[in-house]
């Protein structure tokens, strides 16, 4: 939904600069605003409930979500983005060329008062809602489900368990973002627009996907997830324990006798488990822990795709593709084989805490590595280069030179070519063209005053490659992405494993929403604002509305916004070890819940065998003295 200039939506709510940092955080921060209307509360009650029916109702609500979210692409006009050359004009007036003392027919700012009604169009409302509605409908299903299956799985394979819930939530954006790329491959409005008429591509800024279409196909597969929920059963039996018909009746009888208790303790429990996770120091730390890293990934997460467009040269599509295909397998493998290492090696919470801190340590000094994998500004005239293709920082002053001093050309509209000489230009009049030769974005330029090679100097439309070695600096920097992804998921589950056993079992649902609730309120929302403000903070030249207003950024100063994407994270980041070795230094002296209800049950097991013992041995020496007596006899 990014930059969609020309729909009445966009001046209001997507293009301003303004409030381009709050969509970012829209995306991910409203959505975690239903999400935190309920989710304490869902995550305390809900243990009351039937779990499953509850998870299936959420995933039903978050389909409806999805739904609403795409209705503005069905609701508003088609979208039209800034150009010199106008589609629907014939193109042989060739009037977006450079003409000494003529005039330009240009996309430009208008007084009419289609730019009131673009102003107060309410389109905004469908996704605010629908992303409101999808949070309320995620609420119930993580907290809900790591507590049912910690519930009725033994303490070795819980670990293993939720490394493959871990996995399958990694494997639904995996095949999101295969969807999400392909749909970014496909202009917004195909079928209502003659799209070999487009003078843009997709590797162009201003080219808008069909992002609706994503949102319809998750809708349906949300719906399609609920129904298996409500076939299951409310509680399962305790993985193995071994069902007596003693064990069920008195089962039944403890839970008629409880079942008034539970009732009555439903809501005053709550302000005690509540007292009790906030004076638990390791939980609250690691909630720390979770605040920091979650600022740091989301803003990884949220912003790799534009990295890589502005850094490495990649367009959107391929963008999300790489970010698929490098990042999102081995975050499965390493979830997975992190929970194989806890079932295989019985490792305790204390191991677990060391493994997963100095695995994340060492993953984050690779992570330093990615300063090194630089690519250099694109070549722009007048904006990072000058004419004479010399390093220059930008000044507005700079835009117009003496080859193009008398063309009459525009100096804030976005349609940049690339000259033979190398070097890309905002526009072909700006370029200096005189002539021009096709249609749609086969069209070159000829005769271009500014483009200063030997024989016919001409260009075509788009920016020029980065060129080989800023392709090979991708490389290198996609191939630490997988190395680091697998090392982080390996440390994920052990950390995790941390949190679930560092409170006790009856506080384990309510714990795990606040720690959602937390690293929502504290990191989802307010991270890809911040985080966006900054990004924005290195644009170069914006682009323009029809009416007049700023619209998206269309180049990026590369070297200041690599400091701040890979900086600001890595700061971050080493701030959240310092609760981590606080932790380490707390287990070393403490107990915790989970390792004394252990303890117990162990005590209990062999304090019960021995008892078995003991009248297996009584029952052995009565049958001993009945039988030497009818000797006797």
């Amino acid at each position: 939904m990014v930059a969609r200039a020309g729909r009445k939506i966009q001046p209001s709510i997507i293009d301003r600069p303004s409030l381009r940092w709050e969509l970012l955080g829209f995306k991910n921060g409203e959505m975690g605003k239903g999400n935190l209307l309920l989710i304490i509360f869902v995550s305390y009650f809900g243990t009351k409930l039937h779990r499953p029916i509850m998870i299936g109702v959420g995933c039903v609500v978050m389909g409806l979500g999805c739904f609403l979210q795409s209705l503005p692409h069905f609701l508003m006009n088609r979208y039209e983005y800034e150009s010199t050359v106008s589609v629907a004009d014939n193109l042989s007036s060739k009037s977006f060329l450079c003409m000494e003392n003529g005039t330009q027919k240009i996309f430009k700012p208008t007084e009419n008062p289609e730019c009131v009604k673009e102003v107060k169009s309410l389109m905004w409302v469908y996704v605010l809602v629908g992303n409101i509605i999808r949070g309320i409908g995620e609420t119930p299903i993580m907290p809900l489900g790591i507590s049912y299956i910690e519930d009725f799985a033994k303490s070795e394979n819980s670990p293993l368990y939720i490394g493959f819930i871990e996995t399958g939530a990694i494997i639904g954006p995996l095949i999101g973002l295969s969807l999400a790329s392909f749909c970014a491959n496909i202009y917004v409005d195909t079928g209502s627009v003659k799209t070999d008429a487009l003078t843009i591509t997709p590797t162009d800024t201003r080219w808008v996907g069909a992002w609706w279409f994503g949102f319809l196909v998750c809708a349906g597969v949300n719906v399609l997830t609920a129904i298996p929920f409500f076939f299951l059963p409310k509680t399962l039996p305790k993985e193995g324990v071994e069902n007596s018909a003693e064990t069920v009746t008195n089962d039944k009888e403890e839970k008629q006798s409880n079942g008034k208790k539970k009732r009555d303790a439903i809501t005053k429990d709550f302000l005690p488990f509540m007292k009790s996770l906030l004076c638990n120091p390791v939980y609250m730390l690691f909630i720390l822990i979770s605040v920091l890293q979650f600022n740091a990934f989301v803003n990884m997460i949220s912003f790799m795709p534009k990295y890589l467009e502005q850094h490495y040269g990649k367009s959107a599509s391929d963008a999300i593709f790489l970010i698929g295909i490098y990042n999102l397998p081995p975050i499965c493998i390493g979830y997975i084989v992190g929970g194989l290492i806890m079932k295989k090696f019985k490792i305790t919470v204390v191991q677990a805490a060391h493994i997963g801190c100095w695995l994340s340590l060492f993953e984050y000094l690779l992570y330093f590595l990615c300063f090194l994998m630089i690519c250099d500004n694109s070549s722009v005239a007048g904006i990072t280069t000058s004419y004479e293709g010399m390093q220059q920082d930008f000044h507005m002053g700079n835009i117009l030179a003496d080859c193009n001093m008398n063309c009459n050309c525009p100096t804030k509209i976005w349609d940049p070519v690339c000259g033979n000489n190398g070097l890309s230009y905002m526009s072909a009049c700006l370029a200096g063209c005189e002539t021009s030769s096709g249609t749609g974005i086969n069209m070159m330029f000829q005769n271009c005053s500014c483009i200063q090679t030997p024989g016919n100097s001409s260009a075509h439309l788009g920016l020029c490659d980065k060129g080989r070695d800023c392709s090979m600096m991708l490389q290198y920097f996609l191939i630490l992405s997988v190395v680091s992804s697998f090392i982080y998921s390996l440390s994920a589950i052990p950390g995790y494993m941390v949190l679930l056993r560092c409170i006790k079992s009856e506080e384990k649902s309510l714990g795990v929403g606040l720690h959602a609730f937390c690293t929502r309120i504290f990191a989802g929302i307010p991270a890809p604002i911040y985080f966006g403000a900054l990004i924005d903070s290195t644009c170069l030249h914006w682009g323009t509305l029809k009416c007049g207003e700023s619209g998206a950024c269309r180049i990026y100063d590369s070297t200041n916004f690599r400091r701040i994407y890979l900086g600001l994270p890595a700061a971050l980041r080493g701030s959240s070890y310092i609760p981590a070795f606080l932790i380490l230094l707390i287990l070393r002296k403490h107990r915790l819940p989970a390792e004394n209800a252990s303890s117990e049950t162990m005590l209990e097991t062999k304090f019960t065998g021995k008892e078995t013992e003991c009248k297996e041995m009584d029952q052995k020496s009565k049958v001993l003295v009945d039988e030497e007596l009818k000797t006797k006899l």
